[in-house]
């Protein structure tokens, strides 16, 4: 073809060279949506055959040769600004004029946005599994230590007595809203912008919902601008993804803290020592998922302030975009992952826990909800609590600041047997047996409604993986019909 040796199908030898041709480029980037690329171009030619706006044998033409350059793979693809342009001049290359047609009835607006939700899907449902796995982690770490006392902080300040179980649910919790955001993430960017054509529609007579089925996407992305331009779907992503991150990243938190204070041991796995002193174990891995928290979030700021003020409707900066997206999902599905192992296999010294609990008389509320509930005022029942605090936080220290405070005994005001239960971590823990409270009792119906809910997501999450692999099946079928 004339041209052809000077340029690509799409610039011939007008646009072809210069200084800046490198930088509009974004193959480096696009390896990740070469399998995207490919289905998204074998569904819009098998909708283009049977339109009717090519023929049969072309479009048999057209996926022999996409075959092919699936085949050769992506390292094979000749030089272009994309890896849209690349595929198709490697098409035209092998069949000639024909290869022209694929691209009928689109843009690269709207194929681009095609291909960034169809990869986008799977990197979604990958960072769903591994939330899934660390939610499973610690709902295991909550059922093997229900009954394991551990102090708990405030401030890093020993607060009240607490279990391992409450501790790690309390993660899973935030996970369980994760999830949903992922969820949403994912069902949003499940719709086609494909037939959108550059942002005004084609005067071709498409069939934008067989695409879309064909594709496994739920549904259109009606408003050809919109589906062209936006981006939301992607900061939406980005955001879940970032949530993530942080959430992880005070577990991981945690565990280093609780690991300088010989409250878990973190398996060798996750663990290295210094270069230099050979006593140390470093729970570095976790240092590690608590700095992921600053990449996902740098790219959520990122993506954002690229997509800030962009006018309607397609402007080469959402080239830029795309990659703060594969960096946050990379990052944030790994590090999910390390953090789910790490868990899992972690140990966790009860007799140690249970001493350290008793430690900044952590027990206080404890024994102030005991005055409490036998009738003495709150107010002055931490008074009393406070003073002894002071005097040596044992039962004879709260019985002499209940004369300071109140002129009456220890025994006037309450049963001492109770209130030296409450001193007690253990017998603390079990009487804050309320709705979401460490006793456990409380903690093992939680943990029921957890596995039930891990269970409830896992099926969602594989429902949407087992629909997009109906889909890329039936593609397959269809190319298979004219190949």
């Amino acid at each position: 073809m004339s041209g052809e040796d000077d340029g690509t199908v799409v610039r011939r030898d007008r646009f072809s060279g210069g200084p800046a041709r490198s930088f509009l480029s974004s193959m480096d980037a696009d390896v990740r949506i070469f399998d995207a690329d490919l289905a998204v171009d074998r569904a819009h030619v098998v909708m283009l055959a049977e339109q009717g706006i090519v023929t049969d044998a072309e479009a048999s033409e057209i996926l022999g040769a996409l075959d092919d350059v699936e085949a050769a793979g992506f390292e094979a693809l000749p030089d272009g600004e994309d890896v849209h342009e690349a595929i198709e001049s490697a098409v035209v290359s092998r069949i000639g004029r024909v290869g022209g047609k694929m691209h009928t009835a689109r843009s690269r607006n709207d194929e681009v946005a095609t291909c960034i939700r169809h990869r986008l899907r799977e990197d979604l449902l990958g960072a769903l599994d591994a939330v899934l796995a660390l939610r499973g982690a610690l709902a295991d770490v909550a059922d093997a230590e229900t009954e394991t006392v551990m102090p708990g902080f405030t401030h890093l300040q020993p607060a009240q007595p607490t279990t391992v179980a409450h501790w790690a649910l309390s993660y899973e919790g935030t996970l369980a809203r994760d999830t949903t955001r992922l969820l949403a993430a994912f069902d949003h960017a499940n719709e086609s912008p494909l037939g959108a054509a550059a942002f005004a529609g084609t005067t071709f007579d498409v069939d934008r919902e067989r695409t879309a089925e064909l594709l496994g996407f739920d549904g259109v992305v009606t408003n050809a601008t919109d589906a062209a331009a936006g981006r939301d779907f992607l900061l939406e992503a980005v955001a879940a993804l970032a949530s993530v991150a942080v959430t992880c990243s005070g577990l991981a938190e945690d565990v280093v803290f609780f690991a300088n204070r010989g409250f878990v041991d973190v398996d060798d796995d996750y663990a290295s020592t210094s270069s230099i002193m050979p006593q140390k174990k470093n729970p570095d891995s976790m240092e590690l998922v608590r700095g992921t928290a600053g990449d996902a979030v740098g790219a959520y700021q990122g993506l954002a302030t690229t997509l800030k003020g962009l006018p309607r409707a397609y402007n080469r900066d959402l080239q830029r975009a795309t990659t703060h997206a594969w960096r946050a999902a990379d990052c944030v599905t790994e590090a999910t992952e390390v953090a789910a192992g790490a868990v899992a296999t972690a140990d966790w010294p009860a007799d140690d826990l249970e001493a350290a609990a008793t430690e900044g008389f952590s027990t206080a509320t404890g024994v102030a909800d005991a005055l409490a509930a036998a009738g003495l005022p709150f107010r002055e029942a931490h008074e009393i609590v406070a003073l002894a605090a002071e005097r040596g936080a044992d039962l004879d220290a709260v019985d002499a600041a209940a004369r300071e405070v109140t002129g009456e005994s220890l025994s006037d005001l309450a049963d001492p047997e109770v209130v030296a239960a409450a001193l007690d971590p253990v017998e603390s823990v079990a009487s804050r047996d309320s709705t979401g409270g460490p006793a456990p009792a409380a903690v093992r119906d939680a943990l029921g409604d957890v596995v039930e809910g891990v269970a409830e997501d896992e099926a969602a999450v594989a429902a949407r993986r087992e629909a997009l692999t109906d889909a890329a099946a039936a593609l397959d079928a269809e190319v298979a019909a004219y190949v």
